[in-house]
């Protein structure tokens, strides 16, 4: 299986949604299907950003996943963006077509 990751730019808490309920979810709709190996909530440029790393068998399935990342981590935020890469040996290369397979 191949390391894939994305990364969310994150804004303004939906009504009623919890900070700190945000990187959880974004972590559980990964779990739900695959193995997370990593999940984190950083500020990159200023902004804030939710990065989860998780498995898949290939780029069309890790898509699958990162969107429904995206769509758990929306359900609570405002998603910005995304940026959608897979790991190659020590780098990580984004992949063609994003999450827009």
């Amino acid at each position: 299986m191949t390391s894939y990751r994305v990364s969310l730019v994150v804004g303004m808490l939906r009504p009623g949604a919890s900070p700190e309920a945000v990187l959880p979810a974004a972590a559980a709709a990964a779990r739900e299907v695959t193995e997370v190996e990593a999940y984190d909530l950083g500020i990159v440029r200023g902004e804030a950003r939710v990065t989860v790393r998780y498995l898949a068998d290939d780029d069309d399935r890790a898509a699958e996943i990162a969107r429904a990342v995206r769509a758990a981590a929306g359900a609570l935020v405002e998603v910005g963006g995304a940026v959608f890469t897979r790991r190659y040996g020590p780098r990580w290369h984004p992949v063609p077509g994003g999450i827009h397979r």
